[in-house]
């Protein structure tokens, strides 16, 4: 396809949209903003003002309130009393004529200095007036890394990208090293979920000083000791976490039926993800809809598991009718690791350069199964004690969650290890530095001293340095007895951040 100059485009109405997506420059204010700020409002804001790199990368699932924190960060810089003039904000989904050219993102950041500051970006700066660029879903563009790269490497500007495309984002890293800062925005916190429904505030444990505490066995205690002392505003915020999911919209919504919510997640989230994020491949190949749809439904079907590869085909052949083969199953499935929706935990024995083994499937949400399996599985322990017969699955979503909670923390290295001769299984392995810490979740009311086997053989084996593990339960009450494993409840876990 022919590709077209910028100025041209805007003729044809491109002006006028970026005009509309910028109504500061008419002295309006950004209508409905949400009071709640969510977590990473502070760091995206002190990244954009006072960061050692010149990008912020925000990066994490649709729907999931990124737009709506840089909306937030530009209206807190307008009631700073930065000009209006010195913000521009591109939303790169919303603008598919931008596909026409060459380079937009450097095009773009030219007709905003010609148009709107009537200077350089580098006068700007030199005036006191550096530019605040805001790029939203950026990896829709092709090559969109090398572009910023030029950009922030001439021009003395400040820029805040999202994306939420991981493959994508993670594609330009190499670009752009030494530029970037990223962070990573999943569904809601538990103790944003306390805070949306006004049930009470709790801090965080985990500062942004770096993983170190992770290291000391008395910051698990200590994690234990803050979910003991918020227990009422934790389980108010935990059952609402059980009923509806962490995604923004089911816990502002509270007014909707739960099937109004599941439909839109599902047409919002997952359709939009499977159909229009990942339906095209490289050099235009259309990926197979209809598969991506099968493999998303199993990993959702098999959460907090680690099927194999005989499984995966197995079920494929008996839903679609079809001979898949397996590097073609393992391709969609980092597709759909790539949008953010779910992460693949590689086992340990991949990275000692062993045999390999299976990924662990654990989903962003557990609203997101629900409302694509149409199955409601509950989490609180009042409300699994109402259903017994749940319990088992409900242990595979608690493992998800704990999985994916924990991944979605930059720079943690999370693994699971899988059983082999004469070692058990661990659901999870953090390492940091060169510590490894175990992590074992048994959500269930009474835990027995097998269900710790895993955990203590783990610790015994001198070489892999874990001075203690982590027992994660249903219940409050410690799980064992054993003076090297720290218990929390998921629930506190999830108050880690």
């Amino acid at each position: 396809m022919k590709q077209t100059s910028l100025f041209a485009l805007l003729s044809q109405g491109l002006e006028a949209t970026l005009r509309d997506d910028n109504v500061w420059w008419r002295s309006e204010s950004i209508f409905g903003l949400p009071p709640m700020k969510r977590w990473a409002f502070e760091p995206v804001l002190r990244g954009l003002k006072h960061g050692v790199t010149p990008v912020t990368v925000l990066r994490g699932p649709r729907q999931i309130g990124k737009t709506t924190l840089l909306n937030q960060v530009i209206d807190f810089l307008l009631n700073e009393g930065v000009s209006p003039k010195r913000i521009f904000r591109v939303q790169f989904d919303e603008l598919p004529a931008l596909k026409n050219v060459a380079e937009p993102i450097l095009e773009l950041s030219r007709w905003y200095a010609d148009t709107i500051l009537g200077k350089t970006l580098n006068k700007a700066a030199q005036d006191g007036e550096q530019a605040f660029l805001f790029f939203d879903e950026v990896q829709n563009l092709d090559d969109w890394a090398p572009q910023l790269k030029h950009l922030v490497d001439i021009q003395p500007v400040r820029v805040v990208v999202t994306g939420s495309s991981a493959l994508r984002i993670e594609a330009g890293r190499d670009s752009l090293a030494g530029r970037i800062t990223t962070l990573e925005m999943g569904p809601l916190l538990l103790r944003e979920i306390a805070a949306l429904r006004q049930f009470g505030e709790i801090p965080g444990m985990l500062r942004g000083n770096g993983l170190g505490s992770l290291k000391d066995k008395s910051f698990w205690r200590e994690l234990r000791d803050l979910g003991e002392k918020h227990c009422d505003i934790r389980a108010q915020a935990f059952e609402a976490f059980s009923e509806r999911g962490a995604y923004p919209t089911a816990q502002a919504r509270t007014d909707r039926p739960w099937e109004a919510i599941a439909d839109l997640l599902n047409e919002t989230v997952i359709r939009r993800a499977i159909q229009h994020d990942l339906r095209m491949g490289p050099r235009g190949q259309k990926r197979d809809e209809h598969l991506l749809e099968e493999v998303f439904r199993l990993a959702c079907r098999y959460v907090g598991q680690s099927p194999s590869q005989g499984l995966y085909l197995t079920e494929l052949k008996r839903s679609m009718n079809a001979n898949i083969g397996w590097q073609r199953v393992l391709a969609y499935l980092k597709f759909l690791d790539g949008t953010l929706l779910l992460r693949l935990i590689e086992p340990l024995e991949l990275r000692l350069k062993r045999k390999r083994g299976a990924y662990k499937l654990c989903l962003c949400d557990h609203a997101i199964r629900a409302a694509w399996l149409q199955e409601v599985i509950p989490l609180s322990p009042p409300a699994l004690e109402k259903a017994t017969h749940l319990s088992v699955l409900a242990g595979h979503i608690a493992e998800s969650t704990a999985g994916y909670f924990l991944r979605s923390i930059i720079g943690l290295d999370v693994a699971h290890f899988p059983e082999r001769s004469g070692e058990p299984e661990v659901d999870f392995i953090l390492t940091v530095g060169d510590q490894r810490i175990p992590l074992e979740v048994k959500y269930r009311r009474r835990i027995e001293y097998q269900d710790t086997v895993g955990l203590r053989s783990f610790m015994e084996k001198v070489h892999y340095n874990a001075r203690f593990g982590v027992l994660v339960t249903l219940l409050d009450e410690g799980g064992s007895d054993d003076p090297r494993i720290v218990s929390v409840p998921l629930s506190t876990l999830l108050l880690l951040r």
